[in-house]
């Protein structure tokens, strides 16, 4: 399918301030970037660079006042992620070399505290992707979504410990337990098709059969209409904006996604 989606931030800058941005998504199998428009006003002549994720992020100073970024893309996108069920699992010694940065504990995904709880949620489970689908499963049971409510960025045990949680949280309780099979994941960041309310959304994808296969506590179905914008170990390397030094106060961050019938002309 091919959706429109665009972002909208506005900022009140009090002194010049570097911001890394991480707005741009890139072409690549699940996704093709056909048209895009990224706007500064004022213009604060980034400079673009690519993180060891292979993030696009661009790096800028912002000058005081008021400062917005506008972006857009059309795109075309799968109108459903792929399911394998029965994908095997991957032996460490056979994983790709990156791959293996998704197996470690990080900040917000403490892979090493879930060792017995992943293995009691997989017991029968055929090792790989059946037992990703069994984590998906606990955390659709044990955490309310709670879309909207989730400022403050909360880590996997953090948010296993609590009953409610938006996609980001549940996220990290996805691949901090699939980490514990040793099974690669890693957290994603982008826009849905028809999420309500619309905002950015996040979900996870774990390595099994050989390739990344998408897994969304927050849905039901294998929702496609999905850019991924970014992908990182955690919530932490997958910000959309970073600012350094004194506060910089964010006045809106407003998202439209929206379908089209045909590629744009």
């Amino acid at each position: 399918m091919w959706l429109y989606a665009a972002s909208s931030l506005e900022f009140n800058v009090v002194v010049e301030t570097p911001f890394l941005m991480m707005l741009r998504p890139r072409s690549g199998t699940q996704q093709w970037v056909s048209r895009e428009q990224y706007v500064m006003s004022p213009n604060a002549s980034p400079v673009e660079f690519t993180d060891p994720f292979g993030n696009l992020c661009q790096r800028l100073v912002a000058p005081p006042g008021r400062f917005s970024v506008r972006t857009s893309v059309d795109i075309e996108v799968a109108d459903a992620y792929d399911v394998a069920p029965g994908a095997p699992f991957v032996e460490v010694q056979n994983l790709p070399d990156e791959t293996l940065p998704f197996l470690l504990p990080s900040r917000f995904c403490e892979a090493d505290r879930f060792t017995q709880l992943s293995a009691s949620l997989v017991g029968g489970c055929n090792p790989g992707y059946d037992q990703c689908m069994a984590i998906v499963d606990y955390i659709k049971r044990t955490v309310i979504y709670t879309p909207g409510q989730g400022q403050e960025i909360i880590s996997a045990c953090e948010v296993n410990g609590r009953n409610q949680g938006v996609c980001r949280d549940m996220a990290h309780l996805g691949i901090a337990c699939c980490r514990a099979l040793s099974i690669p994941a890693r957290l994603v960041v982008g826009y849905l098709d028809q999420l309500e309310p619309m905002d950015l959304h996040a979900w996870f994808e774990a390595y099994v059969g050989g390739r990344w296969y998408t897994f969304d506590p927050t849905q039901n179905n294998p929702n496609g209409g999905r850019v991924a914008i970014a992908y990182g170990r955690d919530a932490a390397d997958v910000a959309v904006y970073t600012q350094f030094g004194e506060p910089v106060e964010l006045l809106s961050l407003d998202v439209t996604v929206e379908r089209r019938s045909a590629p744009p002309s």
